[in-house]
């Protein structure tokens, strides 16, 4: 029912997933999940995979021992295997005509506000060109202090960033349960969060950490961002084939609702921001266009006031001084200089390259 209703989708996958305990590659697998996300497209759902395996498969390839592996090793070996992961998902993909893209991300570009808008943009022109991103943490140049540690949390991010409907979590079990499923025969499936502090009290997630390939505690984590994004997240075992087929068959996993409606993360996300860089005035016409739910354009902009980079938070005000929205810029304060007042086709002109039509996306943008 949630992912049927859902316009982009997340789905992470775990190295296990693709690689078995004797380091064999799951390619049957990896063709049933490609017919699946097949069935997603064809239904004009965006998909983007999250996915885990690269120190794995760069492991398998060298002949090493993943666990006998230090930190800048690992780098080198994730290096290696990030083509092998590459070429199996290129591969797998490209029998069920399905185009495939590379991003690779760490911490701060999701944390730091221009560069996670960046991503965004990314991820929406990719959508646009007809390709599914493949998304990885940056294990070739991440340190342990700039790391997710575990992909659950990154894919939680992406959704986010990316302003995403539903996060699928794909583990080794079925889903959350009250004890460790693997120890206890008594312990039940939990269907349904909403409130993960009073619907979890029972729960000793600690005990219950030991299963799932990234242990329950970070999907706990990654359960949290998404609830306060107003992304709806699931837990589901993908060990087997078409696992996305059976989850939206069987219904069997565990679902956690958001908190908030997307608008209102959105808007809770730049409006809690830092104190605005600078300030935006703006005529009535374009004030008109922004209540209308149109982006600013350079053309209705009469002055700015302060210092700012693109992405930076800014106020927007009417000619009266008075506060209209708050946005995130796709300029910095001195290319709107050269460009304000201007029409959007005179923007490249202007500045002496390419740049974006908007000075501030309606999606980066809250009505005051």
């Amino acid at each position: 029912m949630y992912l049927s209703n859902s316009k982009i989708i997340v789905i992470k996958i775990g190295s296990s997933l693709l690689v078995d305990k004797s380091q064999k590659i799951r390619k049957k697998w990896l063709s049933s999940f490609a017919e699946d996300i097949q069935k997603l497209k064809n239904r004009n759902q965006k998909i983007i995979i999250v996915s885990s395996g690269a120190i794995a498969l760069g492991c398998k390839k060298m002949n090493y021992n993943k666990k006998n592996i230090k930190l800048d090793k690992s780098q080198a070996i994730a290096s290696i295997g990030q083509i092998e992961l590459m070429n199996l998902f290129s591969q797998t993909f490209s029998k069920y005509k399905i185009n495939i893209s590379q991003i690779l991300l760490t911490l701060e570009d999701t944390e730091e506000r221009r560069r996670s808008l960046n991503a965004k943009r990314t991820f929406e022109n990719l959508f646009n060109l007809d390709f599914i991103p493949v998304v990885n943490e940056n294990d070739t140049i991440a340190t342990s202090e700039i790391k997710y540690g575990d992909n659950d949390r990154l894919a939680s991010r992406v959704a986010q960033i990316t302003n995403a409907d539903t996060l699928v979590l794909l583990s080794d079990v079925d889903g959350l349960y009250t004890k460790n499923p693997k120890i206890f025969k008594n312990a039940k499936l939990i269907q349904k969060v909403d409130d993960l502090k009073k619907d979890l009290k029972e729960i000793l997630i600690k005990g219950v950490n030991e299963y799932g390939s990234g242990g329950m505690e970070t999907k706990i984590e990654a359960a949290k961002i998404c609830q306060l994004a107003g992304c709806g997240m699931i837990i589901a075992n993908g060990i087997y084939l078409n696992p996305i087929s059976k989850i939206m068959k069987k219904n069997i996993y565990t679902y956690f609702s958001p908190r908030v409606s997307k608008l209102d993360a959105r808007k809770k996300w730049i409006i809690s921001s830092i104190a605005p860089k600078g300030e935006i005035i703006i005529d009535d016409g374009a004030k008109k266009a922004l209540k209308s739910g149109k982006s600013l354009l350079a053309a209705g902009i009469k002055k700015i006031s302060g210092k700012f980079n693109k992405g930076d938070h800014i106020k927007i005000l009417d000619k009266k001084n008075q506060e209209c929205a708050r946005g995130l810029s796709s300029f910095t304060s001195d290319e709107i200089i050269k460009i304000m007042g201007h029409h959007s086709n005179e923007i490249e002109k202007l500045l002496g390259y390419v740049a974006k039509s908007e000075v501030i996306h309606k999606d980066d943008m809250v009505e005051i």
